[in-house]
């Protein structure tokens, strides 16, 4: 059975063509910069390896471009759209409906754009893959797969908002957290790979959208994005924490609108506001050159990751691991260093001729002393995804 699986993120797209219950991967790629100048696209199979430079204006031109490089005579791995047995969807935000993995009817698209707001850089790109692939593979499954499923274990004080009760009760306004499928791969990985299901581990997902969960045994009890992926880290263009009081001044005293604030904060703002730059490689080689606004930036990312590690140890009282992953918290050793430098009190001490030989895999990267492992995991949603969509349906294939 093959399924395709799809991965949008707010300014990219990854994709894997995987062959179940194999769970061999016949092609694997990804769409990046999308949106900015000079987009990449990397395709490759067990015979290819391609990778272009395009303009690429949108998540939708990016997905067609994807499926055009499956179906070409000569860099494609399938002869036709109908050796597609199911397409499995990354989305976003699930709100209170979806609570797990669920086949896509028209009735799951109109509640996945009533959530547009909650998540605009992600939920439109979402529905966007499943409306291109209903057209390119009619006769496939069309699958969801729940970025807030996972923090679905959250308990009730830390979920809740301390806010008038009405608004939990009546308009399900509440933290629902995202990169679950992420933080639920490597965390699977982690307590494989440490043996025993009774760890206490910190999942820190650094990519151009960052967020951090804490899981007990398991299973998440707290997480760092909320109602929105808006809030938590410092993200790509997001301003993660910030005082409500600065909106209402906006507002009130600068004469912003709040679309405008909106966008200003979801758009406008994170590392790419304190740097002009939205892209970490970018930043950290900035910073090489003696740019102070990227090397603050730097600073300011991994001082409020600290802050949330502390926070966390605290909520589980203790942890057995951190775990680094994503594009960032797996490519970047610049970040994992300023991240972990000065935790020592906490029992987190980085080698780091470990940290900056790291290539791939599951790696340990922590001292000799230190109380607490450091693992650097590559996530993989895309394997995820699939093993979901093809347990939701491989009873009636």
């Amino acid at each position: 059975m093959y399924i395709l699986v799809i991965n949008s993120g707010s300014s990219s797209i990854k994709y894997q063509l995987l062959s179940m219950p194999q769970k061999e991967v016949i092609s694997s790629g990804m769409v990046e910069r999308i949106g900015l100048e000079k987009a990449q696209i990397h395709y490759k199979t067990a015979t290819q390896d391609i990778n272009l430079t395009t303009d690429v204006s949108s998540h939708k031109a990016g997905l067609e471009k994807i499926v055009h490089l499956l179906l070409d005579a000569k860099t494609g791995v399938i002869k036709n759209a109908h050796d597609i047995a199911a397409v499995g969807h990354r989305i976003v935000h699930g709100g209170s409906t979806f609570a797990k993995t669920t086949v896509i009817t028209e009735a799951v698209k109109k509640k996945i754009k009533d959530l547009f707001a909650l998540a605009p850089l992600h939920n439109l790109p979402n529905y966007e893959g499943i409306e291109v692939a209903e057209q390119l593979f009619p006769q496939a499954t069309q699958i969801a797969v729940f970025d807030t499923a996972f923090h679905q274990s959250i308990p009730q004080k830390a979920y809740q908002y301390a806010i008038p009760t009405q608004f939990l009760d009546e308009n399900h306004i509440r933290l629902y957290g995202f990169h679950g499928t992420s933080h639920r791969y490597v965390s699977k990985k982690a307590i494989d790979y440490l043996g025993s299901d009774k760890s206490k581990l910190i999942s820190i997902h650094l990519g151009n959208g960052c967020s951090m969960t804490a899981i007990n045994d398991g299973k998440s009890v707290d997480h760092s994005l909320g109602f929105g992926p808006m809030n938590g880290l410092i993200m790509g263009t997001r301003s993660g924490d910030i005082d409500p009081s600065v909106i209402f001044y906006l507002v009130d005293k600068l004469g912003y609108s709040l679309a405008e604030v909106n966008t200003l904060l979801q758009k406008q703002s994170g590392m790419l506001g304190l740097t002009g730059y939205s892209d970490l490689r970018d930043i950290e080689a900035q910073a090489t050159k003696g740019n102070k606004a990227c090397q603050l930036a730097l600073d300011m990312n991994a001082y409020r990751i600290k802050k949330y590690i502390g926070s966390y140890m605290a909520a589980l009282n203790g942890v057995d691991a951190l775990i680094f992953t994503a594009g960032i918290g797996e490519h970047s050793p610049t970040m994992r260093q300023l991240v972990c430098k000065d935790l020592n009190y906490l029992g987190i001490e980085l080698d780091d001729a470990k940290n900056a030989d790291y290539k791939s895999g599951i790696a340990e990267i922590q001292s000799a002393t230190s109380k607490v492992k450091i693992l650097v995991i590559p996530t993989n949603e895309e394997a995820e995804i699939a093993q979901q969509a093809y347990g939701l349906i491989k009873d009636n294939y």
